[in-house]
This record gives C-alpha cells, structure tokens and sequence, in this order.
C-alpha cells in the first residue's frame, strides 16, 4: 500500500506533521534514523532547559544573601548528578514521542536512513517503496566554522556536550549568539571559569543594542569574560589563539571549546537532485509560503528550510505541511509574528522588527521603552536590569517588541498576538494585566503611548469638547445641580 505522506525526520516539525495528518485520515509512515524526538528531546530545548533550571538554582543560592537569606556553606555542584536530572527529565518527555505513542495515533515508524530515487520514490535501508506525498523534516546540526585545529582535536558542540562526564575548570565558548549565551552563563554558574568570543562587535547582534549591553553587563557581574569583535585564528593544545578588532592577539586556555556559531541544514545523502528538490546557496530547501519545494508533491518543515531555528516554528510548519499534503495546497506558514527567546537569565524575548528594521517603514515610528527599575514585580525581586521596548509603526500599530525580564518568553505571546492581528499599542494599554507581574512592563511602555496621544492638540481640543458636552447634559438633565 503506498502511504499518503511519508515523513523523513521524527523531529518537532516530523512529529507535529505525522500526528496532524494521521488525525486527517492520512496514512502516514515516519521515517527516522535515530531516535524519536528530534533535537528538541535529545539535544536542544529539553535538555539545554534543564541545565539552565540548575545553573539557576546554584547561583540563587550563592545570591541569596541579597533578600537576607544567610547562606552557610558555598553550594558544591555535582555535575554528575546535574547530568542525571537532565537525564531524568528527557526520560519523562520521552513518552509522547516513542514508538508507542505514535503507534497509538496510528503513525508507522521507521527506523533507518531514507534517499529519495525519484519523484515519488525512495529507499529506506535498501527497502523501495512510493509515495503520495512526502515531508522533508531532517533539521539542522552545528556548524563548524574553518578553523585550523579543529579536526586535530575533539570540540564540543550543543549537540556533544551532553556526553561531557566532568565539568572543565575553564570552557572557551566559539560564539556569542543564544546559543553560545545560555551555554555561557549556565557553566559559569555551575562552577566553569568561562570565555565567550564573539567576531561581531556585541552579543545577540541581531537584536537591539541595549539588549548586547544588558546581557554583557549581567554576564561580566557573574564572573563571564566577555570578548566581541574577536576573531578566532587557531585552536591547539587547549588554547584559541584569537585577534581583537584592534589586531592584538591573545591565547585563551580552555580544557574545553564549545563551538555555537550557527548551524547547517541536514540534507546529506537524501537523494535531493533524484527527486528533483531545488536547495538554496546555504543548502536549505527552497520553499514557497505553502512549504512545498520544487517537487509539488514533497514539502520541507523546520530547520532545513532555513525558517528560524526554533522549536516552535518547526512545530506551526509542521501544522502546516501536513494540511497542506494531506487536503491540498491553502494554507501558508507563518513568518510575520513568529516570537524567539533566548533562555539567559534574564531572558531576552523579541516578536516583529528590531527598532533599526523598522526604520525602513515610511512614516514616523512611535518607539516607547520602559526599564524594570519601573516595573513593581522586578523591583521586588531585585530584577531592575532589564527593559521593554515596544515598536509601532506610523499609524501606531505595532510591529516590533523586545523584551529584557525574567520570564520574558512568557509575555512575548500575547505581543505576538496583537501584531498578528495589526493591532496598535493602545490595544496593549486596553488589556487589564495582572499586578505585580513582569508582563507589566510592555503595558507600561504602551501606557506611554496612549497617554502622548491624548496629549496632542487635536485631541486635547476632541477632550474638551467631550467634557463640555458632558456638563451640557448633566445640566440639562439635572438642572438643580449646578
């Protein structure tokens, strides 16, 4: 029986498309080479989130003295022990995407290699089969950058590092994007004497400058050597002979590299040119807005489009994909309102336009900030370094926000909602949030703005006129109350 949707990769966007069009009636086989679950269980969100829980609790206890908490004794990390709570925490997520799990929403797993043989062929493990349609999911891996050193001794990479038994005294970190930043801060507070280099000329370069020097700041505090506008030369013998911008060399000393300057689309031996799919320069996929390649009847989700790297995005392609093989072409991914965290402490949360991409927009932009030293809930908890900046565009609709605070992740959705939906900052004023929380500080930032708009001329002259009209009536209705 030919399947209707083949899917290669049992990651987040594999998993997501295989379930949704099993749900459709679809007859959906799931190929995948390893384990089920992707990066996402095994090497990305879950794992890399439960370090972070770690490393947060061991430097909540070196800083507990700050809220009068005396502390007797230093707190002594056991990494081994770190590592089984990272271990424990996979084996609980583990369930929903094993083979049983699958099974039971009536989706065939496949062990093996699959490379396509045609337009509608493939072999898995040197099996032949056909297909209906089929969905390209196979994700991304760490890139390694061309640097001398490199292939003469073993480095660490965010996929590898969870096969660490000990904790290095001195880890070099190759990158200073999300990556490289929680990995960064998460050894430092474990006990790691840690080194971030970065060849841009500030951390997180895509998102707001203040952003790179909040976050540089907060990592300097914690005793993270920060270096930017750093080129790597050589890695030997334990040491990254680097350059800075002003041609001084200098050799860091690492009993570890831990290499996070990007990724690299996983398309190897997938038969690509047999089945006739079109990949772009960097070797993505090439896709159209419904996911579908150049081969109408395969589609591509995830990371080896080269969408955002993000677990979320690859879960809402997945969506997408599967309705789209499974009931015809109609719907398109998103790309709009597509929020991003980067896991720090505190964490950075950006949906929409930095405020220097919005400045291509014509018309006047109307940018209102807001730090946490004015924010009730972050000055509570001692949390005053961070900031909310929200973006709108002429009309005042918004079109950008980045968020500095802890639990940003958790407030980016509801601005992610109201850019979706062309909303304006006034609609965020509107909203009735919870005190004390942290999600006030982008309601005080559109606070701001509603409250420049009622200060204007013409509409200060439209109050006026409201206000007399009110006292015409209720003098009219209650004469005798003047």
């Amino acid at each position: 029986m030919i399947p209707d949707l083949v899917v290669i990769g049992a990651g987040s966007a594999g998993i997501t498309a295989a379930r949704n069009a099993a749900s459709l009636g679809a007859t959906v086989l799931l190929v995948e080479r390893d384990k089920p679950g992707g990066d996402c269980l095994w090497t990305g969100c879950v794992p890399s989130k439960a370090l972070l829980a770690a490393a947060r609790a061991a430097h909540a206890v070196r800083t507990a003295g700050r809220f009068g908490v005396r502390v007797l004794d230093p707190p002594k990390v056991e990494f081994a022990a770190v590592l089984d709570y990272v271990r424990g925490v996979q084996r609980e997520i583990e369930p929903v995407d094993s083979a049983e799990g699958l099974a039971a929403a009536g989706i065939k797993l496949v062990t093996g290699s699959a490379r396509f043989t045609g337009r509608r062929e493939l072999m898995v493990d040197g099996e032949a089969m056909h297909f209906r349609t089929a969905l390209v999911a196979t994700g991304s891996a760490p890139l390694l950058p061309d640097l001398p050193g490199l292939d003469e001794a073993p480095v660490l990479t965010s996929d590898t590092v969870w096969e660490m038994e000990k904790l290095p005294s001195r880890l070099v970190v190759l990158g200073g994007g999300a990556i490289g930043c929680e990995f960064g801060q998460a050894f430092g507070r474990l006990g790691c004497d840690v080194t971030v280099v970065e060849v841009e000329e500030r951390l997180l370069p895509a998102e707001e400058p203040a952003v790179s020097r909040v976050l540089a700041d907060v990592l300097l505090a914690e005793g993270v050597r920060v270096l930017t506008g750093a080129t790597p030369l050589r890695w030997s013998d334990g040491e990254l002979l680097i350059r800075s911008s002003d041609g001084v060399e200098e050799s860091l000393l690492g009993d570890a590299l831990l290499v996070a300057v990007g990724r690299r689309p996983r398309t190897d031996e997938l038969g690509l040119d047999a089945a006739g799919v079109h990949t772009d320069p960097g070797g993505h996929l090439a896709v159209d807005t419904r996911l579908r390649t150049s081969n109408r009847r395969i589609y591509a989700a995830g990371d080896v489009t080269g969408a955002p790297p993000f677990t979320h995005v690859a879960v809402a392609h997945g969506a997408v994909a599967a309705h789209n093989a499974v009931l015809g072409p109609w719907r398109t991914a998103p790309t709009d309102a597509l929020p991003w965290v980067v896991f720090t402490d505190p964490e950075v949360a950006r949906v929409g336009l930095t405020v220097a991409a919005a400045r291509e927009l014509p018309g006047q932009l109307k940018v209102r900030r807001v730090n946490a030293a004015h924010v009730d809930r972050a000055v509570a908890e001692g949390r005053g370094e961070g900031f909310s900046v929200l973006v709108g565009d002429s009309r005042g609709r918004l079109v950008g926000a980045t968020l500095v605070s802890p639990h940003a992740g958790e407030s980016i959705t509801e601005l992610g909602a109201v850019l979706q939906r062309s909303g304006r900052l006034r609609d965020i004023a509107d909203l009735v949030h919870p005190y004390p929380t942290f999600a006030e500080g982008p309601w005080l930032a559109a606070t701001q703005q509603r409250r420049a708009e009622l200060g204007r001329p013409r509409a200060r002259r439209l109050v006026a006129a409201a206000r007399w009209a009110y006292d015409l009536w209720l003098r009219v209705r209650w004469p005798g109350n003047r």
